[in-house]
């Protein structure tokens, strides 16, 4: 299955580490565009310039690490879709061209589900997206969520525990399926 990831996905650090785990494991193939990559680099300015350097750099490892990620397009095709929001028609453009079965985002009120089916795509969210995959592989997917929280825990100054760590990445469903 390939999918679309919106940058809202890709930002925040959490949601993105472990969608992109399950990509690692073979789960499913992510696809971005330049353009969705760029915009999570630009989100990160609100924390700061070394936030944006810091992301620039986690982006080109994801370039290495997912060589046939990045779907690029002549933006003229961007014409042929409609969205709610203009700004996202990007995000449907690279899902088609990329040949992509779904689009991955939190934004549910403008990628409507009658429009992407129009065009052979799903929506899925996040949350929803990894419980699907905790049931079908959770050998796969648990230690994917077990090193995003130690990784979260070696960088935080307090301790986290798998629920708390998981609805504070908005995925609440997904981390009370870890301790069920």
């Amino acid at each position: 299955m390939r999918v679309m990831i919106d940058a809202c996905v890709l930002y925040p650090t959490v949601m993105r580490e472990v969608v992109l785990g399950c990509a690692q494991a073979g789960l499913f193939e992510p696809r971005w565009s330049p353009r969705i990559l760029e915009e999570w680099a630009r989100a990160t300015r609100k924390l700061g310039p070394e936030a944006e350097v810091y992301a620039r750099g986690e982006i080109a490892a994801l370039g290495a690490q997912f060589p046939k990620a990045c779907v690029s397009y002549d933006p003229a095709r961007e014409a042929q879709f409609w969205l709610p929001d203009p700004g996202d028609i990007h995000v449907l453009t690279a899902a088609v061209i990329g040949s992509c079965d779904a689009v991955l985002t939190v934004n549910a009120k403008d990628f409507p589900g009658n429009i992407l089916g129009e065009e052979g795509l799903i929506r899925r969210d996040p949350d929803g997206f990894l419980c699907q995959f905790f049931a079908q592989s959770p050998d796969a997917v648990r230690p994917v969520a077990d090193r995003v929280l130690a990784e979260a825990n070696r960088l935080s100054d307090r301790p986290w525990d798998m629920r708390a760590l998981m609805k504070k990445a908005r995925l609440p469903r997904f981390g009370k399926a870890l301790i069920a």
